[in-house]
């Protein structure tokens, strides 16, 4: 028998329920008892979905009420001493490292949040000291779930971050130098408590998560497997069967590891995003131990393809037989919506291409079938190879036109006219800027008033001309506000977009949009990607009139706001019958056309962020890394050289972690960097000094997903530091990212302090300018 498996579910429900429960309890409108009791109604209801749709595998602990890894980091008694020391209630403790807290006399920043691999969702890193100790929490959650989920009648199978992973991902406080694998004997007894204690709850199976056995890994975390797992292992009959979970990248690189999982039950490989492993991957199996064949896509929302996955499946259990397969999802289910069911405005014929959450557990259920059966699920299989071929004929999917400009694309439009320091000569002549100069990264905050508005211009209740009088006033507010701040270069504030990736695709061709398909980012920080589905171009300008008008009743320069193109192909789901290199080809032409307009528009500061483009490296060194830098640049470079040399061009990363591929950032060629950077230690920056970088940069200065607000004392230290690392003329002074998520009196607190404390430096440096 073949059963089938997933790995992980969506957590935020079919109507973004866990977002608002959480937003209501931060904002003391729901309970602490009624929010618990809606992370369970949560629960109880994804497990019943992949128990009704015949999932035989079904996972438990894969729910967060804000990130799995903030989990592990309160179930290992792992929270840094700032906040343990502050007597929190644990679930606001939890929220306090995940957002920050400041209220009741409490003041902590949140902990550092990066992207989890080459995902768009963000988790918490672990944060350890010197003398860092490891317990296990009371009432532990992943026993507390299981145990919700078997009263139910439902036997799960509990998800934990494995040792190795989560040390690995994590670091070191400030203040601290530990290297956080060293902490791996002090970790692992409280693994081992852990699997004792499911097992005495009646689990059978746990799956373990080491997803960095997907990437090159130094000789300390490799070695760090085999006593980890021995400790394990040497549980045997009092330790539920382990899985070991690999996703996002092969792991043949790493088969040396291997012999460390000799006494695990099973591995789990990602097929969809590396099939080429399986052969491989089935020679390093033990005798008995089970292949997890991830072959329906956890990363995107296409259909399967069940001929192909077959056809996979089919040469494992040639090897292996039927029983030592488990058809699964390739990752957790966590990256895609919940439910196709919620569209009813997608257009038909491309509704059948789609398959999220829901429709991906029974495709699970279906193909562990179809190995074995294949006349019982004879008209699901029928009814997937038509949708197949007819997506594949379909005339959507092509344009003549857009393919007969991409090939007429020279070397010469990838570059500006001159140089940087001639550029610079004349921006700084044209703009008048003063050192250190201040600006944001472009949103401001979207207030219930502008989704309220919005949404009744969406539904034809209010006319274009009453939404445009509207949006006008709302960007007069913005610009009143910056006025009062004495910032030097000003947003229009984006009252307009709904997202910074969906406005612009909802203004090109080849993509369509769905209303309910939200998809986790951080914490309650959900999006709703916009889905290409054919060749893209621009129709018409897209924030040409916006722009033109901000700038018409501004006093100091305007910034443009563009989404780059591979952060437009990266946050869309792209599709998976081109390569992504020619869809953001297609993204960067479409930008190109909207950059020179806004030059000629009078917008001479134009932002085109790309805070995807580290995001869609790939997660190991070599030519495919190579290849993907290569074309993320080029189009870059594309979508931003048609402009004169007195415009300056902008980009802004959520990162600052780039010391591995600085050559791709500084072949952009913008003329202003901006870095999520406020949580990063600043010694980072070094790396612009190391590298002689030129152009400037702008290094967050404070976090934007917390509603705290930094004393202005705090913004000159961060200046300080940073100047250690960078010279005055060339540092800018902004938030980490955008301010769309925040309140008004977040932001003018927080930006007000910014302001004086760039005054303060720009008067102490005054004589050096």
């Amino acid at each position: 028998m073949v059963q089938s498996s997933v790995l992980g579910f969506p957590r935020i429900g079919v109507l973004r329920d866990l977002k608002k429960a959480n937003e209501a309890y931060w904002g003391g409108k729901l309970s602490q008892a009624d929010l618990l009791a809606e992370g369970k109604r949560l629960r109880l209801a994804h497990w019943k979905i992949q128990k009704d749709a015949g999932v035989d595998i079904i996972p438990s602990n894969d729910f967060a009420h804000y990130d799995h890894v903030l989990d592990h980091i309160q179930l290992f008694n792992a929270v840094p001493e700032r906040y343990t020391s502050q007597k929190l209630d644990p679930i606001d403790e939890y929220f306090a490292m995940g957002r920050g807290h400041q209220k009741g006399g409490v003041d902590v920043p949140a902990l550092e949040m990066v992207k989890w691999f080459d995902s768009n969702y963000h988790y918490v890193k672990p944060t350890l000291q010197d003398n860092q100790t490891f317990s296990l929490a009371k009432d532990p959650k992943p026993v507390r779930e299981f145990l919700e989920a078997k009263e139910a009648g439902i036997l799960t199978r509990p998800v934990l971050v494995g040792p190795v992973s989560f040390l690995a991902l994590g670091k070191a406080d400030r203040g601290s130098s530990v290297n956080p694998i060293t902490l791996l004997d002090k970790l692992v007894p409280v693994y081992v408590e852990l699997l004792k204690a499911l097992k005495a709850a009646g689990a059978e199976s746990v799956q373990i998560d080491e997803p960095v056995l997907v990437f090159d890994l130094a000789p300390e975390i490799k070695n760090a497997f085999r006593p980890a797992y021995e400790a394990i292992g040497a549980l045997g009959s009092a330790a539920p069967e382990i899985v070991v979970a690999t996703y996002f990248g092969d792991i043949v690189h790493n088969f040396d590891i291997l012999p460390a999982f000799a006494n695990v039950k099973g591995i789990h490989v990602d097929l969809v995003r590396n099939p080429e492993q399986l052969e491989a991957v089935i020679k390093q199996l033990g005798p008995t131990q089970v292949l997890s064949a991830g072959v329906v896509d956890g990363r995107n929302i296409w259909k399967n393809n069940f001929a192909k996955s077959i056809e996979l499946l089919q040469t494992a259990i040639k090897t292996l037989g039927a029983e030592r397969i488990i058809v699964a999802t390739s990752s957790s289910l966590l990256h895609t919506p919940h439910t196709l069911a919620s569209e009813k405005k997608l257009p038909a014929e491309v509704y059948e291409w789609f398959s999220f959450a829901v429709e991906k557990v029974k495709e699970v259920a279906i193909l562990a079938k179809a190995v074995v059966d294949p006349e019982s699920v004879k008209a699901e299989l029928e009814a997937n190879a038509a949708t197949v071929k007819a997506r594949s004929e379909s005339a959507r999917t092509n344009d003549p036109k857009v393919k007969e400009r991409q090939a007429s694309v020279t070397p010469e439009m990838h570059n500006r006219k001159s140089p940087f320091d001639a550029r610079y000569s004349q921006q700084k002549t044209h703009l008048k800027l003063p050192l250190f100069p201040t600006t944001t990264i472009g949103s401001f905050p979207q207030t219930q008033q502008i989704r309220v508005q919005r949404n009744k211009f969406t539904k034809g209740e209010i006319s274009a001309e009453e939404y445009d009088d509207f949006i006008k006033k709302e960007i007069d507010l913005a610009i009143s506000i910056q006025d009062e701040l004495d910032l030097d270069v000003y947003v229009h504030g984006e009252p307009e977009r709904n997202d910074m990736v969906q406005y612009f695709g909802e203004r090109l061709t080849g993509y369509v949009f769905t209303t309910h398909a939200w998809v986790q980012s951080y914490g309650s920080r959900c999006v709703r990607p916009p889905i290409i589905v054919g060749d893209i171009s621009r129709p018409a300008p897209m924030t040409v009139k916006e722009s033109k008008y901000a700038a018409s009743v501004s006093k100091k320069p305007m910034k443009g706001m563009l989404t780059g193109p591979v952060t437009c192909l990266r946050w869309s789901f792209p599709r998976n019958d081109v390569h992504q290199s020619v869809q953001c080809q297609q993204l960067a032409l479409a930008l190109r056309d909207e950059v020179v307009d806004l030059e000629k528009n009078g917008i001479f500061v134009i932002q085109v962020d790309e805070p995807a483009l580290r995001e869609g490296l790939p997660l190991r060194k070599g030519s495919e890394r190579d290849a993907y830098l290569q074309w993320a640049v080029d189009s870059f470079k594309l979508a931003t050289a048609g402009v004169e040399d007195s415009t300056q061009i902008h980009s802004h990363f959520c990162y600052s972690e780039f010391q591995d591929f600085f050559h791709a950032i500084a072949a952009l060629d913008a003329d202003v960097l901006s870095i999520e950077n406020s949580k990063s230690d600043a010694k980072l920056l070094k790396v612009f000094i190391d590298e002689s970088y030129p152009r400037h940069i702008g290094p967050g200065v404070y976090d934007i997903h917390s509603p705290r607000v930094p004393a202005e004392a705090e913004f000159k230290q961060r200046i300080q530091e940073m100047l250690q690392f960078l010279r005055p003329d060339q540092l800018w002074i902004n938030p980490d990212c955008g301010l769309k998520t925040r309140q008004w009196d977040e932001v003018k607190g927080a930006l007000t302090h910014m302001v004086n404390a760039a005054k303060y430096f720009r008067e102490q440096y005054k004589d050096k300018a």
